[in-house]
Parts: C-alpha cells; structure tokens; sequence
C-alpha cells in the first residue's frame, strides 16, 4: 500500500484532466464578481453570478451523475465540459452583456460539468491497484489542494494585471484541455450491469438515498470550510488584523488540507471511518473555533492550517465511506450528491453568515457555525449508525485500508467491501 502505486501514465494524464475541469470551478465565483465589479452596482451583480453559477453545480450535479453511465462516461463527460466551456467563455467573451444573459452563462458554467467531478474519480480509482484506493483519493484531494491554492492568486493577478474578463476566458481554456485529454483515459469503467445491479429491485435514487448519512457529514465538513472562507475578512477586521491577510491564510488552510491529504492516505488508521469522520470533524470544529477566539493573527494561521489538515482528512473519510456504502455502478452518481450536498451546505452557511453579520459579532457568527456543523455531524452519525445496525454487517469497515491476504498490514474494521468521500 504505497503512493508508489499511482506513478502511471493514465494517472498523469488523469491529473492533467484534471486540472483542467477543476481549475475553473475554483476560479469561477470571484472571476465572475471580477468581471462586473466596475459596472454600477457591481459587487452586488458579482454576488448574484456567483449565486446561479453555484446554483447550476447544486442541481446539475445529481441530475447529471444520475445519468452517468460506465460504458459511455468518457463521453458523458466530454459533453458536459464541452458545455461547460461555453459557458466560460460567453461571459470573457461578452462581458457587457445584460446580465441576465450573463447569469445565464454562469448557471450553464456551473451544471454542465457538475457530474465530472464524481466521474472522474470514480474513474481514477478504476485507474489503480484496489489496494491504492486510499492513497489515490488523498492524492485527488492533494491536487484539489494546490488548485483552489493557486486559483484566488490567478484570478485577481490576471483580472487587475491584464484585463477582468482573462480569468474566464482562461478558465475556458482550461476545460477545453480537459476535454482534449480525456481521450488519453479509458473511454468506460468496470462493468455497466445498472448502478443498482448488486441490489436487485432497487433503483438508483433509492440506493443513493440509502447513503444519506455520508452526505450530510460530508456537507458538515464543507460547511465549516465555507465558514472560514466568508467570515474570516471580518474576522480579522474585528481583532485590527489587515483584512489582505485573509488570502494568505486561507492559502494557508489549502496547503495544510494538501499535507494533510498526503498524511492521511500514508498509512491505515484504526477505528471505523464513521468514528474517525467524527474526531476529524469535531478536531476541525475545535481549530475553526481557536480561530474565531483568539486575538492574534498567529494563533489564526495556525487555527486555520491545522484544520485545514483535519478536514481533509474528514473528508477521504466520507469518500471512502461513500465507497463502501454504494454499489460500485452507482459511486459516480453518488460521489455528484455528495458534490451537491457539500454545495449547499457552502451556499447555506454563505447565506446565514451573511444574515448573522448585521446582528452579531464575526467572531459569534463563527461560533454558530461551528454549532450548526456539530448538529449535522451528530445527526449523520446516528444516521450511519442505525444504517449498520440494520444490516447487520459492519457498513463502516475500513477496507480500502486492507492489504491482500498474507501480505503486510491487516484489516482494521470489519469485513466489508473492500473498496470501502465529497
């Protein structure tokens, strides 16, 4: 079980998709509020922008990972991102048009792609040894890492460097590439019997509803992530913090989620994945809160790094969970609801946060967050435990953490599924 696993040319040209389909997606909202922040009104059209592109991943996600099938996903997904850059470039290419054309690029730049995200990391784990199941999903959050790391920088060096409506036509760029390297992957994975196919006379909505406790951590996690993105610039304004620190230190939160997907996926850990999603949620919960309370910018850094690596880790937890709970015919579809969850949680925690600011303290507002998210972490694991007690049979064994028979290591839950995460 070793990183080692992964060093292939499929995996590479994985990567290289990659990062094409979701250096965009990272880029998308403040790119959007970018382009129209100099017309009358502008941050508040910008906001309304990133709220339909948001909107569209939320709904596109589930309707289209739905539809996403094995035996023709590579070109499900070409169809999507090829959509989705035309929703990239209508805006970079027509950044004065009304905007309810602009808002209608922007939902069609968010949809069309949403299902890829859950394609093609169903097809990365295709892609690998099932033994390197683990280390290939902290690998994929590694890269995530560095994307969302890199893409606030690029967004505003091109947007006040060159011109506003760069970053989008950039963006468009970008998910053509994807489209391009695609054809260097396998056209389908696995075997297409319906993603119900190892439960007979159940149909898909059912089977992904059956996995709704892993969403609603998953979205828990997210959640507090979301937090830390809006509120920290009034956070910081609150304790005399100059408030062009909140880049850094949310580059900051990126790179220790990237450390602390590599950490992870180094080794197996003990317990059930419900049980360590629980610890690294509420360890999360804990460093968000030292955050919001100390005076210091220091001890705000170091809050925020450290819970960036513990809420990667949450989140290989829900993945893996997710892997174990579904058949493997329905985890693209899964892996998109997992998508949408944890972008409504985003948006929620967004909307609420901003409604708590005019009546509360940042550092209040924070706190009720972190409440919110321990409420929904409560809740999904009732939810997984009662799910296991109903089958009887260890629903959160650790099996992607397993090594063959005879060979090194050993189980450390149950004896699930072995391929057993947002």
């Amino acid at each position: 079980m070793s990183y080692r696993d992964l060093a292939s040319r499929q995996v590479l040209a994985w990567a290289c998709t990659a990062v094409g389909a979701r250096m965009p997606v990272a880029m998308a909202p403040l790119a959007l509020v970018f382009l129209v922040r100099e017309r009358p009104g502008g941050y508040s059209l910008g906001a309304i922008l990133a709220a339909a592109y948001v909107l569209g991943e939320i709904l596109g996600a589930p309707v289209l990972g739905m539809r996403l099938r094995p035996h023709r996903a590579r070109a499900h997904l070409a169809v999507g991102l090829g959509c989705g850059t035309v929703g990239f470039a209508g805006p970079g290419l027509l950044p004065g048009a009304h905007p309810a054309v602009l808002g209608g690029f922007a939902f069609l730049a968010g949809a069309a792609p949403a299902a890829t995200t859950g394609g093609l990391r169903t097809l990365l784990t295709e892609l690998v040894p099932e033994r390197a199941a683990a280390q290939a999903l902290s690998a994929e959050s590694i890269l995530a890492a560095g994307v969302w790391a890199a893409s606030p920088a690029a967004v505003a060096g091109l947007a006040l460097g060159v011109a506003p409506r760069v970053p989008l036509l950039l963006a468009a760029a970008l998910m053509a590439s994807s489209v391009a390297c695609l054809w260097l992957l396998p056209a389908a994975w696995g075997a297409d019997g319906g993603p119900g196919a190892d439960r007979p006379g159940a149909s898909l909505p059912r089977v992904l509803a059956g996995a709704w406790p892993v969403y609603v951590t998953g979205a828990a996690s997210l959640t507090l992530l979301g937090l830390s993105e809006l509120v920290l610039p009034a956070l910081l304004e609150q304790r005399g913090v100059p408030v062009g620190w909140s880049g850094p230190l949310l580059t900051g939160m990126a790179v220790g989620g990237g450390l602390g997907a590599f950490v992870h996926g180094l080794r197996s850990w003990p317990g059930r994945l419900r049980e360590r999603s629980v610890i690294l949620t509420g360890g999360t919960s804990v460093c968000v809160t030292v955050a919001a309370l100390t005076p210091h910018a220091a001890g705000i850094a170091v809050a925020l790094i450290v819970g960036g690596m513990l809420q990667s880790g949450a989140m290989l937890t829900r993945n893996l969970s997710l892997r174990e709970a579904l058949p493997p015919g329905a985890l693209a579809a899964g892996y998109s609801v997992m998508y949408a969850a944890a972008g409504a949680g985003y948006a929620a925690t967004g909307s609420a946060a901003g409604v708590l600011l005019r009546v509360v303290e940042p550092s209040t507002a924070v706190l009720a967050g972190v409440g919110l998210t321990l409420l929904l972490t409560g809740i999904g694991w009732w939810g997984e435990v009662r799910r296991a007690g109903r089958s009887g049979r260890g629903a959160d064994s650790v099996g992607a953490f397993e090594v063959a028979a005879g060979a090194e290591g050993a189980a450390v839950g149950g004896g699930g599924d072995p391929e057993g995460r947002l």
